[in-house]
């Protein structure tokens, strides 16, 4: 058998096998739970029946995905860590802080918690469409196109990048319309066992491939205490960077959704924590350590440098074993991101205020679909970008800190309007906009934390004198 041709069906087997093993899964817990689960819980919380483990392992490879690993190592520098290392931050406060919450409010999306702090349906509608534009223009385009290049760059091929993102995105799209939230997240375990430990062999191959001498490399691309020119300032750590981690792993559905799909807060919390381990001992060295060694190999090669140093280290039948593990996260990552986002198009917008009563299975197809396309029409304007990762987390910026504010706001307050929180929302957007395409002083995290603070005041002042309520300090938070 040639050696391409083993690659090739080491990959179609991996794939295969996980899709079986996560049909036999799924098909065994809906049998355990005797169907009890409605089909609304199916869908968008797979039956409340996740183990803490499927919970860890369905967070930890709903985040890394190709943008991740094709981003972080294509900045070829080790200062890049730091955005895992803070996740582990962001994790810690999800379990400990928030994910409590949701459970004593029993939300289906997390924006409901809005609504039930906030008394009112629209500023739910207003955050579920800000994630949803998030979701369709930023990270479902991200991934699928991370994923086409690490195949093109690994296996060589000449086939056009947005063949390879239909091939994605129909595989995908499956997993989210057939098996809703359970196939997903059980997917999600399978593929991140097999990614985590190829993961390290390529981490540890990669140096094995220079001897593990590091000389020659400049020392700029070996620090974590960045200066103010690089991608991540030392200073940016002591403000935006923590709120970043707060919204993504607090407040995106597409992560929380797995930690309120456990019976108990105490099943999710220990998932979630489970995963922050993960974060911070595995993750990191994955997503810097082969684009440093990389750049010692073959010089500043960008988004390229990931395909490349994987397809160079591992043997051919290993690397198409590590393939097989890429696609997985790629698939696992879009698909549960058109799983959250049909949760929130369903919930937050489409049964209140359109149809009450819609047959949630069909209307999951049509979301679904509709969703792909647009994220697959958006593949070509990634395709132009200098570095993904960077790209991302600065478009993502224009949401993330405003939505954080209704957040901080809910769920430190009562008594302020929901009115002038949606104005801050739309103010907050708006001035990040500025500093991002007008005028920026400063890094764009520390824009970040300066767009949260901005929002936060705007809604408490505009609360007591526009909207002429009392805004008290009355957190619905507690530690557990």
């Amino acid at each position: 058998m040639p050696v391409e041709t083993l690659q090739l069906a080491v990959f179609a087997a991996i794939t295969i096998l996980i899709g079986y093993l996560t049909y036999r899964r799924v098909s065994a817990d809906r049998i355990a739970q005797g169907g009890t689960a409605t089909a609304r819980e199916e869908v968008f919380l797979a039956g409340k029946g996740l183990s803490w483990v499927v919970v860890a392992g369905s967070i930890t490879l709903t985040n890394l995905s190709t943008d991740q690993l094709v981003g972080m190592n294509g900045n070829q520098m080790v200062l890049l860590a730091w955005w895992e290392l803070s996740a582990v931050v962001g994790l810690v406060i999800l379990a400990k802080v928030i994910l409590p919450v949701y459970y004593r409010y029993n939300c289906t999306t997390t924006t409901e918690l809005l609504e039930r702090r906030y008394d009112d349906r629209r500023i739910r509608a207003l955050i579920g469409l800000l994630f949803l534009l998030g979701n369709l223009f930023i990270f479902i385009p991200a991934m699928l196109y991370g994923g086409s290049l690490f195949i093109q760059t690994m296996f060589n091929v000449d086939i056009p990048l947005i063949w390879i993102a239909i091939a994605f995105a129909v595989v995908g799209s499956a997993y989210a319309v057939l098996g809703g939230l359970r196939a997903v997240a059980v997917s999600d375990a399978y593929s991140g066992v097999l990614l985590l430990s190829l993961g390290v062999v390529v981490v540890v191959l990669s140096l094995a491939a220079i001897d593990f001498d590091l000389s020659g490399i400049p020392a700029e691309r070996l620090t974590l205490l960045g200066d103010s020119s690089s991608p991540i300032p030392w200073h940016t750590l002591l403000t935006g960077m923590i709120f970043i981690q707060i919204f993504y792993w607090g407040t995106n559905q597409t992560i929380t959704q797995r930690a309120m799909a456990s019976p108990t807060v105490e099943e999710g919390q220990k998932g979630v924590l489970a995963a922050a381990i993960i974060r911070l001992l595995i993750v990191p060295p994955m997503v810097v350590i082969p684009g440093i060694v990389s750049y010692k190999l073959y010089g500043d090669i960008g988004d390229a440098a990931f395909g490349t140093i994987v397809g160079d280290v591992l043997p051919l039948w290993l690397s198409g074993a590590f393939a097989a593990a890429i696609a997985a996260a790629v698939l696992t990552s879009v698909n549960s991101v058109l799983n959250s986002s049909t949760t929130l198009w369903v919930c937050d917008i489409h049964e209140p205020f359109i149809n009450e009563n819609a047959n949630l299975r069909r209307l999951n197809f049509i979301i679904t679909v509709t969703f792909v396309l647009i994220g697959l029409a958006m593949v070509p304007i990634y395709a132009t970008a200098d570095s993904i990762i960077n790209l991302v987390q600065e478009l993502y910026g224009l949401l993330s800190m405003p939505i954080l504010s209704a957040f901080i706001v809910g769920l430190l307050f009562r008594g302020v309007a929901a009115g002038a929180a949606i104005t801050a929302v739309v103010l907050g957007v708006a001035l990040y906009g500025f500093f991002s395409f007008v005028w920026s002083p400063l890094h764009y995290i520390h824009m970040m934390f300066f767009t949260v603070m901005f929002c936060v005041l705007t809604a408490l002042v505009v609360s007591k004198f526009v909207f002429g309520t009392s805004p008290t300090f009355e957190p619905a938070i507690t530690l557990r």
